[in-house]
């Protein structure tokens, strides 16, 4: 099994296609993005939550455990999600996972987004597993990744289901 490249980057990497970008978050972001912050499964519900969060997201990127970009609407400028790999660099794989505000849903944001991410996952840092994690009850969730090839493995104990991704 070759070496992965697992973060923090000589410089945060910056991803993108015709309808986003991914990039780092910026504090100036945040204020915009309170309701879909989150860290270990549990929600900001103020502004000084979101920046905490932030702050222990940026650090696990440091230490080489996570890659948490913003995804921009590259028409307006707006950041309307986040997405990222969130743990398992240590055996050579990534847990995708993503939010998006709920006025960007169905606009195929979070298709790209992921598209953008897996490619970065296989290509830059060289991930041999992708997967995700999702509530058995979120049916749009489950409609993307099996869509972007993802296969269901298993159901987990707290109402989840694991999928994982199919690498070339």
């Amino acid at each position: 099994m070759s070496q992965i490249k697992t973060p923090p980057f000589a410089d945060f990497p910056f991803v993108s296609n015709e309808k986003i970008t991914l990039r780092q978050l910026l504090h100036s972001d945040l204020g915009d993005l309170i309701e879909i912050s989150f860290y270990d499964a549990v929600q900001a519900t103020t502004l000084e939550q979101a920046i905490e969060m932030n702050s222990k997201i940026n650090k696990d990127y440091e230490e080489g455990n996570s890659i948490h970009w913003a995804i921009v609407d590259n028409l307006t400028n707006k950041v309307v999600g986040t997405c990222g790999y969130y743990r398992g660099f240590d055996q050579g794989q990534g847990e995708i996972g993503c939010v998006l505000l709920p006025n960007y849903r169905g606009n195929g944001f979070m298709t790209h987004a992921i598209e953008l991410a897996i490619k970065f996952g296989i290509k830059t840092m060289g991930l041999h597993r992708i997967w995700a994690a999702t509530n058995k009850q979120n049916e749009k969730a489950i409609k993307l990744l099996e869509r972007l090839d993802f296969k269901k493995i298993k159901a987990l104990d707290d109402d989840n289901v694991e999928f994982e991704f199919r690498l070339p």
